[in-house]
């Protein structure tokens, strides 16, 4: 049931937001502009940290999703993604092989489809290691972030943050990933490990970059 929230598509749980009552100066999400280094700059493993969408659907989605990481993948066409997925759902562990990503580089839009569900988002100006996408679900605004890796600065959280309360979310209308199951004890496995995707040999993924992701 979470996957579609991916085209979006890891936090401190218990970290509150700073989202203050009122912010005088709401810094405005730029859209990035597409050019030859976009696509590759965002390939690799993304973890989902945390967002908030006014979308009913994926609201239900957000509240239960402990953790999640997606992969992106060239595609068989350079307006084309392959993902990668691997989401915890409460207790369940969901994995899905492959799913699209549609590039639309003129304005710098992602479109995620997914068993025939369409997400759209756009691509926002942020550090080179973080992945904002602010979407577009039958006109309810959303916004996520994901990260390299599953520890984000806290003045990333700030800024994020405060994009959500601009764009008119209340705290309890942001949801993060589980601490507990990002980070699992230093030595030990913990739940991570046991929600993973599949790894992706050298050779599936030169077939997907010959054949071709939040």
């Amino acid at each position: 049931a979470g996957q579609a929230m991916l085209a979006s598509l890891a936090l401190l749980v218990g970290l509150p937001l700073a989202l203050a009552a009122e912010d005088p100066s709401c810094t405005p999400l730029v859209p990035v502009t597409f050019d030859n280094t976009t696509i590759p700059g965002i390939l690799g493993k993304w973890v989902y940290i945390t967002g908030g969408s006014k979308y009913p659907p994926h609201v239900a989605e957000m509240k239960v999703v402990k953790y999640a990481v997606f992969s992106f993948f060239p595609g068989s066409h350079e307006d084309e993604l392959d993902v990668i997925e691997s989401m915890r759902v409460n207790e369940t562990c969901v994995v899905r092989n492959t799913s699209k990503i549609q590039i639309f580089q003129r304005n710098s839009t992602l479109m995620h489809v997914d068993d025939q569900v369409v997400s759209t988002a756009e691509l926002i100006q942020s550090d080179k290691d973080l992945l904002i996408l602010k979407h577009f679900n039958a006109n309810f605004p959303g916004l996520s972030l994901s990260a390299r890796t599953p520890n984000v600065s806290k003045e990333h959280l700030e800024e994020f943050s405060a994009h959500m309360r601009c764009l008119g979310f209340t705290e309890e209308e942001v949801f993060f990933t589980s601490e507990k199951v990002r980070t699992p004890p230093q030595g030990g496995r913990g739940d991570a490990q046991t929600c993973r995707p599949p790894r992706v040999s050298s050779t599936v993924t030169q077939t997907s970059q010959g054949a071709f992701s939040t």
